[in-house]
């Protein structure tokens, strides 16, 4: 472990004290290790999935403070479900105390871990050691992750036992920390789901599916574990806007019980007597909770049956989950949108290796309008574009024979980019836009993409000017490019409706708690969302280049590739749907990334690509 009695504790990056792999159904059975001796090959049934879990060693006999210290903290990055071993480390009164489920911190790299002179000396029976390292984001309570930045700084303090001469740690660290590449290796970010209140999908009568992300451990039963997080209820952040139909207290029946679904992909949960009362109904919309919820977690979850009472209260399948709520757009987009050569509104179609556009049908196709940018509404019934001055927003149905009216919108700003934005409609059917005239900046909607626009409320304190909007499809969560000075941070705000229409402050409509969704880029240049959670963005990183890449809602960084390279990236979209390709305007013209290939060209001459919304 690299102890020294008299120095720091040193521990290497992503190193653990055991690696056991093991074929996914027997991870269970490999938990033991034997105490001593050498490490030896587990028998497992062999499977073509196998993972690598890692093991905690208990402390050794005689082992100094440096070695109980850096034990302490390999111990911390493992796979034991209930930080057993890592308790050994502790004196029992602290471990009665830790509370480890409390908060994990997550640093650059490991922790390192220096004696306190000013603590003691090894010759005593009292030592401090200071943990320190540079802070990259912090997972509370609520399993919620968030993006931190500045120094790591806090004191463990060890004691030797008076009669057995043993090292244990008295005062651990607050919850848990390690290092970046071993949070990567021990957590998944998974979408919890909640329904949107106060907002309809559209003409639609289902409710929205809300994606609420958090981090369970990868290796620690992350069914069990996202279904009683789901049960708990929405994050703090969230709640405000969200409902579960989960009664208050309903939780899985008994603390230790585990969920596997069956042999015909059913996974039966069973919960306690708060649920045992609810009716046909509500019991359907907890069911499509659980299923849009475990769908991202694993493929072997078909069919939901909940248990309570001592009775099933019903089943639902994966098919008529999506009859209950609406993830994603109410309906998947027939078309991809953008401006021809001429500046007028051209389309085709979404899916498919086509290359042939056409004019909408209307007044932003076939009239005389020259446009800036464009929004689609995304039942494809309406389409909003900006003059090619930025000064104008006109709105009008994709129907032939439909004149241009009047504008909806003018802006005063002297200069096309202190005018509007490129506009965005949510699943109501609203539209969205930021004006960015210096001298009155405002983020407006138009109801229904008509009549006077609504100053919409921002938080208190926002600094610099809203350069692009993007509304995502539950209609409950917004995604603003911010600029102040020469930074543009890329911010995610929940959108608060009030239901009399009249908000405390007078206002209709208000975007609350903005927090950033690219900490490490200083300026972002492009955005769309690419999934309930997730957003492609183009930006770069102080003194970097400009990249592409997928960010999620809450600062993290998603798993999996990001897009292939594309160079002179203006703009960037993406759908909702996975079964569309991102679709970009760079130096080459407008170009589509379809799954697993390199980046294409449609046209050379076309501008501001969109998909509905």
């Amino acid at each position: 472990m690299g102890a020294d009695r008299e120095g720091g504790a040193r521990r290497r990056p992503g190193r653990a004290a055991a690696y056991v792999a093991c074929g996914a159904v027997l991870l269970a059975g490999c938990a033991s290790m034997p105490d001593s001796g050498d490490l030896r090959g587990v028998e497992s049934t062999p499977r073509q999935e196998t993972q690598v879990r890692v093991f905690a060693m208990q402390p050794h006999e005689d082992a100094s403070s440096s070695e109980i210290v850096s034990g302490f903290l390999e111990a911390l990055t493992s796979d034991d479900p209930d930080y057993e071993i890592a308790r050994k480390y502790l004196t029992k009164e602290a471990s009665d105390n830790w509370r480890p489920l409390r908060s994990t911190t997550v640093l650059a790299d490991a922790p390192a871990a220096d004696v306190d002179r000013v603590g003691g000396r090894e010759e005593t029976d009292n030592l401090s050691y200071r943990l320190t390292g540079a802070k990259v984001a912090t997972v509370d309570s609520q399993q919620s992750y968030a993006p931190a930045g500045g120094g790591y700084s806090e004191t463990m303090h060890l004691t030797r036992d008076k009669k057995t001469k043993q090292w244990r740690i008295d005062v651990p660290p607050r919850g848990v920390v390690m290092g970046k590449s071993d949070f990567q290796r021990n957590y998944m970010s998974v979408d919890k789901y909640y329904f949107a209140t106060n907002t309809t999908l559209g003409t639609s009568p289902h409710t929205a599916a809300v994606a609420d992300p958090v981090y369970v451990r990868r290796n620690v039963d992350p069914m069990t574990q996202t279904v009683r997080s789901l049960l708990k209820g929405p994050t703090s952040w969230l709640n405000p806007v969200v409902r579960s139909s989960f009664p208050t207290g309903t939780a899985l029946k008994t603390a230790t019980t585990t969920l596997t679904s069956d042999d015909r992909n059913r996974l039966t949960v069973p919960l306690n007597d708060k649920a045992a009362r609810v009716g046909p109904t509500k019991c359907n919309e907890m069911a499509a909770q659980l299923l849009f919820t475990l769908q991202n977690i694993t493929p072997t979850v078909d069919e939901v049956a909940l248990r309570a009472g001592g009775r099933q209260l019903c089943v639902l399948s994966e098919e008529d989950a999506e009859g209950v709520a609406t993830r994603g757009s109410v309906e998947r987009a027939d078309y991809l949108y953008f401006l021809d050569d001429k500046h007028r509104l051209v389309r085709l179609a979404a899916a498919g290796n086509d290359t042939d556009s056409g004019l909408v049908p209307g007044a932003l196709g076939e009239g005389d309008a020259q446009l800036r940018s464009v929004g689609v509404s995304r039942d494809e019934d309406m389409a909003a574009g900006v003059g090619l001055d930025g000064k104008n927003l006109y709105v009008g149905a994709l129907v032939s024979g439909g004149p241009l009216g009047d504008p909806e919108l003018t802006s005063a700003g002297k200069t096309v980019d202190e005018r509007l934005s490129a506009p965005s409609w949510d699943a109501q059917g609203d539209l969205w836009i930021a004006d960015r005239d210096p001298d009155n900046s405002r983020l407006l909607l138009l109801k229904e993409g008509v009549g006077d626009p609504v100053a919409v409320n921002m938080p208190t304190g926002l600094e610099g000017r809203i350069e692009s909007v993007r509304v995502a499809a539950d209609g409950v969560r917004i995604a603003l490019v911010v600029k102040q000075g020469d930074k543009s941070s890329l911010l995610i705000g929940r959108i608060e409706r009030s239901e009399d229409g009249k908000a405390d402050d007078g206002t209709a409509v208000s975007v609350r708690e903005l927090r950033s969704a690219t900490p490490a880029l200083e300026e972002v240049s492009a955005m769309s969302w690419a999934g309930d959670s997730r957003l492609v963005v183009v930006g770069r990183e102080k003194g970097g280049v400009q990249t592409i890449g997928y960010v999620q809602v809450d600062g993290s960084t998603p798993e999996g590739p990001a897009p292939a390279a594309l160079s002179g990236v203006k703009e960037i979209t993406a759908s909702e749907d996975a079964g569309l390709p991102l679709v970009g305007y760079s130096e080459d013209g407008i170009v589509r990334l379809p799954s697993g290939a390199q980046w294409k060209q449609v046209v050379t001459d076309g501008t501001a690509p969109v998909y509905p919304g």
